[in-house]
């Protein structure tokens, strides 16, 4: 795989660490900082809740946003979103 190809995959522009924090916290932090970001933009958000599997692709397709990928981080163990800024993200 070409290095500019995987340097697009593993990209973001801010990261936002919710490791720790319960439902619904992730996804609040996780607005907040989206609403403060530019379009086309990306944020990688850490979250180590179970129900952020379910609750962050929601507040994807709910405010418009784009989840590009989940994976799995070791340190410290949780799940990695990455989501990209919508240019007019639904209210």
């Amino acid at each position: 795989m070409p290095q500019d190809h995987i340097d697009k995959i593993n990209r973001w522009d801010a990261e936002l660490d919710a490791t720790g924090l319960l439902c619904p916290l992730p996804v609040l932090r996780a607005r907040k900082k989206l609403l403060s970001m530019a379009p086309g933009t990306v944020l990688r958000v850490l979250a180590s809740d179970p129900a952020a599997r379910i609750d962050m692709p929601h507040f994807c397709a709910e405010q418009g946003h784009e989840l590009l990928d989940v994976s799995e981080v070791t340190s410290p163990p949780a799940q990695a979103y990455r989501i990209r800024v919508r240019s007019n993200p639904r209210q």
